[in-house]
């Protein structure tokens, strides 16, 4: 299961059933839960953890020190939860001591080949980075969100659950849940109705989405009074609520 020609520091952790292609490398601190295969020339180090049944292609260089200049080399982390796929040459570094020190990614997960993820982000479960997407540092992102190719997230940004931006989108703003947006700056262009009919999502509940979309877009409203409304619609639609805590926390303010 493990190649003669892997090298696989001694204080390495793998679990039963890790499979290691050849010349991967694996060094001291990283613990491999049962049943992940690592490629051929992955290199994994530093305090790093990754769950069950994942699976990395070749070249991937995953828990590497943060291109951040500020990093004196602290100890910091990466966590990778279970059956993601992490495809040819995807880059993930650890976090810093400027955040909470962990860069953490969920269960489910695709990172198609070239993708970067920062030090510091924290991604959901269920998310798409499409080729080459990028992620700045400190980035969050929701749950069945979906980056399109060679999109950019601008550090400390937030990108909502369910919501899909084009590819080659350049998002330095917040993208609250549910939206469809695109561009270079990235602007809304609607909701993501085809994701949510996916996952099961009502005609009723998408009528409310997108009301809750023209109030924010299409009305004279400011955005705190759209908010307001928002809010109150939430109070007999609960799948708003995920969109009003979203907005009450946004720091960046929203595409728009």
């Amino acid at each position: 299961m493990i190649d003669a020609h892997a090298v696989i520091d001694p204080a390495a952790e793998l679990d039963e059933g890790v499979e290691v292609g050849p010349f991967a490398v694996i060094g001291a601190g990283v613990r491999i839960g049962r049943g992940t295969r690592i490629g051929p020339h992955v290199v994994i180090r530093g305090q790093t953890r990754i769950g069950c049944d994942n699976r990395i292609f070749q070249f991937a260089s995953i828990g590497e020190d943060p291109q951040d200049k500020k990093y004196a080399g602290e100890e910091t982390f990466l966590e990778i939860g279970d059956r993601n796929q992490i495809r040819e040459s995807a880059t993930i570094h650890r976090g810093t001591v400027q955040d909470t020190g962990i860069t953490r990614i969920g269960s489910d997960n695709l990172l198609m080949a070239y993708t970067h993820v920062a030090h510091d982000c924290l991604i959901g479960d269920h998310v798409i980075l499409a080729n080459a997407a990028s992620l700045g540092g400190h980035v969050h992102i929701g749950d069945w969100a979906i980056l399109g190719g060679f999109s950019m997230v601008h550090q400390f940004c937030r990108v909502g659950d369910h919501s899909f931006a084009g590819m080659g989108s350049a998002i330095s703003k917040d993208v609250p849940p549910y939206f469809l947006i695109g561009g270079h700056p990235a602007k809304p262009h609607g909701i993501n109705s085809e994701g949510l009919k996916r996952r099961q999502f009502s005609a009723e509940q998408l009528s409310t989405i997108k009301k809750a979309y023209k109030l924010l877009y299409a009305s004279s409203l400011s955005l705190a009074a759209a908010r307001d409304e928002i809010t109150v619609l939430a109070a007999n639609h609960p799948e708003l609520q995920v969109m009003v805590d979203f907005l009450a926390a946004s720091e960046r303010s929203i595409v728009r």
